[in-house]
């Protein structure tokens, strides 16, 4: 009996201390005019001594170390103060991918940049003033294809572009096999209809077109995508904290000043109820956003395999050469069916008087690519080192929305214990921990958010990741959803291999190789014929030297 009264009083006497102690705080609140000067206020705000029956309008009222003009100004810190841990999530967010995309963009346009020197600077060392006189015809070709890089089919429809550049190619092939002949306009529009059905140029028109067309597609897209990345980050950062949010976050962090006790924080499941309750509509954005994210990896997946840019674009002078060669090896076939669907042309009077040249000898060889040799290319980088630490970025994203007020409400900011603010005193917080998202805040006990009323910026940045990701998911394809400068739909054209199937996956038509051993080019022998729709022995040798100086590949050693 008398251990209990000893326990009894013991117990009273801890609480009359705890009691003075509090007591002793708020009579003299120095503690808070410290901790209020040092967040920039001025110190005669806070009261020398405890007020009591102050009209506080947030925290708890009673015997008070605050003023209604310190609330206010609390308030405002308050809102200043949740606002900073995302607004710093969010900055490196966007800096992180505004990085990767200026790598990107500048590493596939110093591609496109190198393989047009490159060419250009082979051919006029190799060649000189005959391929000066047919190099525009290159140059519009990188021209259209840098167009359609940055702007898609809304500048530069693929299909079309590529058809007049073999159609083109062949005209002035055509020419220079056939210089014994004179070709009007009129002529040379009827052998550019044909070019398909002829087929001068082998497969590799066709295999060009998939290649560059799946490529550049996925190029485009992949870069596009993240360069909406800080956009949509941008803007939903931006997004200003609603009343109720700030008036949660006030008494939250600051109503502990009012009782004296400053160095109170926050319970941790507290804090998340109130950052979940202000954070509702960021939260909605997280399944748009990973959806985005999702596509952005397999599209980046592509990238590494099939439809890898530099794969594409480092060989391209080859696979132009392939053609051309193909051209010269079946010049005598192509030039009779187009002299049967478009009529003989009329002898040229030039090509008489030029009959006694002497024609010259070639003996170069071509240098075969390895498709397995992938340089440091452009940018002091490869395609397979950029996506690869894009990648990790990418899945380290994914869930930023959603998983804001735990990253917010961690370390130095909450009290994981008992020993912690619950918005009412220093003790354990009871309520249930509420989900993400705006729906779930109809429960939210310390943050009254109306869930009628979505943010309207949020909810037009899930439309824009929305449609963003199917572009993303059509490039996946090899399919090109035509944009107008990257900003406006340019009405609706798509285009593209259509590639659906499994074969996607495959390495299928990505490089041309050349034989290991290449010999020299072929001349096809014409035995004579005095008929008029058959070309000479010696008409089509000095042809056929004429197309070698003037077009052949630039890799002949």
């Amino acid at each position: 009996m008398k251990t209990l009264l000893v326990l009894c009083v013991v117990c009273t006497l801890v609480v009359l201390s705890a009691a003075v102690t509090a007591e002793q705080k708020l009579k003299n609140c120095n503690e808070v005019r410290a901790a209020y000067s040092s967040k920039g206020f001025n110190v005669n705000d806070v009261p020398n001594k405890g007020v009591n029956g102050a009209p506080l309008k947030v925290c708890p009222q009673g015997f008070s170390c605050c003023t209604v003009e310190m609330e206010e100004k609390l308030s405002q810190q308050s809102h200043t103060e949740i606002k900073a841990p995302v607004s710093r999530l969010s900055t490196n967010l966007q800096s992180t991918f505004k990085q990767k995309h200026d790598h990107f963009d500048k590493f596939f346009r110093e591609l496109l940049k190198n393989a047009e020197v490159s060419l250009h600077n082979m051919f006029v060392r190799t060649y000189g003033m005959m391929y000066v006189q047919n190099a525009e015809l290159f140059k519009n070709f990188f021209e259209a294809l840098t167009r359609y890089y940055v702007s898609g089919s809304a500048a530069v429809n693929l299909d079309s572009m590529l058809s007049d550049f073999w159609a083109d190619l062949l005209e002035r092939m055509f020419r220079l096999v056939n210089v014994q002949y004179e070709f009007s306009d009129a002529y040379m529009e009827c052998v550019s209809r044909h070019t398909e059905q002829l087929q001068p140029f082998g497969d590799v028109p066709r295999k060009l077109r998939i290649q560059l067309t799946r490529s550049f597609v996925a190029a485009r897209t992949f870069v596009r995508g993240l360069a909406l990345m800080p956009e949509v980050v941008n803007r939903v950062s931006t997004v200003s904290a609603s009343p109720s949010c700030v008036r949660a976050a006030m008494k939250m962090l600051y109503c502990p000043y009012c009782s004296g006790q400053v160095a109170l924080k926050p319970c941790q499941n507290y804090c998340l109820n109130v950052m979940r309750g202000c954070l509702a509509n960021q939260a909605d954005l997280d399944t748009e956003w990973n959806n985005f994210l999702d596509a952005m990896l397999s599209l980046a997946e592509r990238l590494e395999g099939p439809f890898n840019f530099e794969s594409v674009m480092d060989p391209i002078d080859v696979k132009i050469s392939e053609a051309i060669m193909n051209m010269q090896e079946n010049s005598m076939q192509v030039s009779q069916k187009v002299f049967q669907g478009c009529g003989m042309p009329k002898p040229s009077m030039a090509f008489r008087s030029a009959r006694s040249v002497k024609e010259p000898s070639f003996t170069g060889r071509f240098r075969p690519y390895s498709p397995d040799a992938r340089p440091t290319t452009a940018a002091g980088t490869s395609l397979d080192r950029l996506t690869n630490d894009v990648k990790k970025k990418l899945k380290h994203a994914k869930k930023f929305w959603s998983t804001l007020p735990e990253t917010v409400c961690a370390g130095e900011r909450i009290e994981s214990g008992d020993e912690c603010w619950n918005g009412t005193a220093k003790s354990r917080y009871e309520s249930v921990v509420i989900g993400n998202g705006l729906a779930n805040q109809v429960s939210n006990p310390d943050v009254d958010v109306d869930i009628t009323k979505p943010d309207i910026m949020i909810r037009s940045q899930i439309a824009v990741l929305k449609e963003m990701t199917s572009w993303l998911k059509a490039a996946h394809s090899g399919n090109d959803i035509s944009v107008e400068n990257d900003e406006e739909a340019s009405g609706g054209e798509e285009s593209g291999s259509g590639c659906d199937s499994p074969s996607c996956d495959s390495n299928e038509d990505i490089y041309f190789s050349t034989p290991p051993n290449p010999g020299k080019p072929r001349v096809n022998p014409v035995q004579r014929n005095t008929s008029a729709g058959i070309v000479s022995q010696g008409s089509m040798a000095l042809a056929l030297c004429g197309l070698v100086l003037a077009l052949l590949t630039p890799h002949l050693r």
